[in-house]
């Protein structure tokens, strides 16, 4: 804030002194053009001299002198023609020299030229447009300063503070235009962070007591297998039956001990993301607008050829957020594995449902991982080395769901390809 108001003080010490300079140079302008006549008034001059009387001067080439005028000495009686002569005309500035033929005084010759008033409303048109431009300025970084600089320093800290895992914090409306859908989406971000904190810490505890609830459930059951065994090797069960008898026992013992395990790897396997959809229509054409506008850019810097297929603008069954997500898993998977050549997004219908294929050029995935392509956690041998948690193609088949559709994916024969199912 210190800066900005560091910079508000320079723009207006700057436009003040363009004021005073301007009004400077222009005073000083206009006092040279007002004596700029008088080189015009000694030219005339010298050529009546040399002539010796008055004849009419030719004024075409004259800047400033507009009108000439001569009252004969022998006229300077006429009280009239003295009147008239010396009578200030059509706001003009006058000037009256005498002329001689160099022995006796002829008359006088009077001057009409321009006032130098237009230079001067001229100046004044120029000192006003910049003063109005300086307060107009004023206004406007008074209101950069109060609509959008200080309502962003009230913020500035907010994104940090949750990057510290600070959610208690509390952050303050703000009914600027500007900035209240920026608070109402810190506050949701607040809100959820929150909420997966308190999810996390539940599962946590969950997880922590059922691995403490198996572990001692596995203890009866492991020290009678123990005991079985001891036993068997002491040679205390000295009859085949009973022998046979102990190994049963082992092996119903074993199988307790197995469903414990596996209730273990299904606590360990199950879905840590939960998929909220807000479910209601959307039209395909906004939908494809939305993809373009934000893939067309994107895919013409990397210099991918990106194709968008025909397609009829139908009303979809979902949210057109939720499409959007699972569109950009796909999108960014084949950014990411893809060879970068081509995408291309095609439209096609069946048994009453929109079907939108997005097909990339690349290593398709094996047939052997294709049945697992959709699992959480999962990646195909073509990731190679490239970083990724396995769990985009995971969401994109949870949000299709929610939407009651699907998605499934094919081998092409230079790439893979994605189908989503819409509802209509």
């Amino acid at each position: 804030m210190k800066k900005f108001n560091l910079i508000m003080g320079g723009v207006m010490a700057f436009y003040l002194a363009a004021l005073l300079l301007t009004g400077l140079f222009m005073e000083k302008q206009s006092e040279e053009k007002s004596r700029e006549y008088l080189v015009e008034v000694n030219r005339i001059m010298y050529g009546l001299e040399e002539e010796g009387g008055f004849s009419e001067p030719d004024l075409r080439e004259m800047r400033f002198i507009n009108r000439v005028t001569f009252l004969n000495a022998g006229e300077m009686g006429d009280l009239q023609k003295l009147e008239g002569f010396f009578h200030k005309k059509n706001g003009m500035e006058t000037c009256i020299q005498p002329l001689s033929d160099g022995e006796k005084m002829l008359g006088f010759v009077r001057f009409d030229y321009q006032n130098a008033s237009g230079e001067k409303e001229r100046f004044l048109l120029v000192e006003g447009i910049i003063l109005l431009s300086g307060i107009f300025m004023l206004i406007v970084l008074l209101y950069i300063r109060n609509k959008l600089i200080k309502p962003f320093f009230a913020l500035r800290d907010m994104p940090y503070e949750l990057a510290k895992g600070h959610l208690q914090t509390e952050i303050e409306e703000n009914k600027s235009r500007f900035f209240g859908k920026f608070v109402w989406g810190i506050s949701m971000l607040k809100d959820n962070l929150k909420a997966s904190q308190i999810k996390a810490l539940k599962l946590e505890k969950e997880k922590k007591l059922l691995l403490l609830s198996v572990s001692h459930d596995i203890k009866t059951p492991l020290n009678s297998i123990k005991l079985y065994a001891k036993a068997l090797e002491e040679g205390l069960y000295d009859t085949e039956d009973k022998q046979v008898q102990a190994a049963r026992h082992i092996e119903k013992l074993s199988g307790e001990i197995e469903g414990f395990v596996q209730e273990i790897v299904k606590s360990s396997s199950e879905e840590i993301i939960t998929v909220e959809v807000e479910n209601s229509e959307f039209y395909l054409k906004d939908f494809v607008k939305q993809i373009r506008e934000y893939y067309e850019p994107k895919c013409r810097l990397l210099m991918t050829e990106f194709v968008i297929g025909k397609f009829d603008n139908k009303l979809l069954k979902g949210s057109r957020d939720g499409a959007f997500e699972a569109v950009e898993n796909i999108m960014e998977n084949a950014f990411k594995y893809g060879d970068g050549r081509k995408i291309e997004i095609t439209f096609y219908e069946e048994e009453y449902c929109q079907l939108i294929k997005i097909r990339n050029t690349g290593e398709p995935v094996k047939s052997e991982e294709m049945p697992h392509l959709f699992d959480s956690f999962y990646r195909g041998s073509n990731t190679g080395s490239r970083e990724g948690n396995g769990l985009g193609l995971y969401i994109c088949r949870e949000v299709m769901r929610k939407m009651e559709g699907e998605i499934f994916a094919c081998q092409e024969e230079d790439g893979m390809s994605f189908h989503l199912v819409f509802q209509m």
